[in-house]
Parts: C-alpha cells; sequence; structure tokens
C-alpha cells in the first residue's frame, strides 16, 4: 500500500548548522484550527527545537500561523506542542541529549495519510570549519555538474 505523504515545511539550515546521526519520526498532538494551518503549508520550522524530560517529548517555537476561519476558536502560534513517540524511544532521545553538545532538531514537517508528522534527528553542531567543508563541497558537486552538463551539450 503506498503511503500518501506530502511534504508541509523543512528545516534546510539543519543539515547545514548539525551533523546528523539519527532519524525518528514523530506524531503530533495538534489543535483542529492547527492541523488546518498545516494543511495549508502555513508553518515555520526556522527556530524550532525539541525538548524532553525523559517522560514526554515537546516540539517548542514552531510557528503554526492562526487559522484565519477558526476566529475566537484559533490557538496560539507559539505554544509547545506535544511529540508523540514510543516511551523507548523518549528515553533514547533523553539519554542522547544528556551528553555534552547533543540535541534534537526538527527536520520536516509531512503529512502521512491525512496525519501530521514531524521528522525529528539526533545532532551534534558543526564548527567553522566544517561549515566551510560543507560550503565547499557542495560548490564542487555544483560545478561538477555544471561541467557535465557543458560536455554533454546542454
Amino acid at each position: 500500500m503506498p503511503e500518501n505523504i506530502k511534504i508541509v515545511a523543512t528545516n534546510r539550515k539543519a543539515g547545514f548548522e548539525y551533523f546528523l546521526m539519527e532519524h525518528f519520526e514523530a506524531g503530533l498532538a495538534l489543535q483542529g484550527s492547527e492541523i488546518k494551518s498545516i494543511r495549508a503549508g502555513q508553518i515555520s520550522l526556522g527556530e524550532a527545537y525539541v525538548e524532553t524530560d525523559g517522560n514526554e517529548a515537546w516540539l517548542v517555537e514552531a510557528h503554526i500561523a492562526p487559522y484565519r476561519e477558526a476566529n475566537r476558536f484559533n490557538h496560539d502560534p507559539k505554544r509547545p506542542r506535544r511529540l508523540l513517540l514510543h516511551k523507548r524511544e523518549i528515553r533514547k532521545l533523553w539519554n542522547e541529549v544528556r551528553q555534552k553538545g547533543v540535541t534534537i532538531v526538527p527536520l520536516k514537517v509531512y503529512l502521512k495519510n491525512g496525519r501530521a508528522k514531524l521528522e525529528i534527528a539526533l545532532a551534534k553542531g558543526k564548527k567553522l570549519h566544517d561549515k566551510r567543508d560543507s560550503i565547499a563541497r557542495r560548490d564542487e558537486a555544483r560545478e561538477h555538474a555544471r561541467e557535465m552538463r557543458r560536455s554533454n551539450g546542454f
């Protein structure tokens, strides 16, 4: 059975700012007006991060725009949202985050069979020289692709 997946928002800076180690898929506990805004693509993961206390995990500082038609029943755009994960996954995240330099970053929000899912990853911050290496590799790959196009007559 093919899964219907529609990517709604991505955190493109995460791969540049962090070394991504292990990925997890989490459900989001949302209010009615929040899921409608997400389906309309009105979510930003720009400054969002994930917190855990060993029992629960929370998506913090993600901005979900208010849904216009919800008027007085609308949600707070920046409220913390609970992540739906298995207990063993939360414990694993908690144990990893207690190490120095490890954090949990949200990567993308997508709709899977009509339900909002969040892809998160354990991450270690990159130093400045690592970021420079990433830029150099990306530029080199881009230049290589350009040369390949030129040599093929495109």
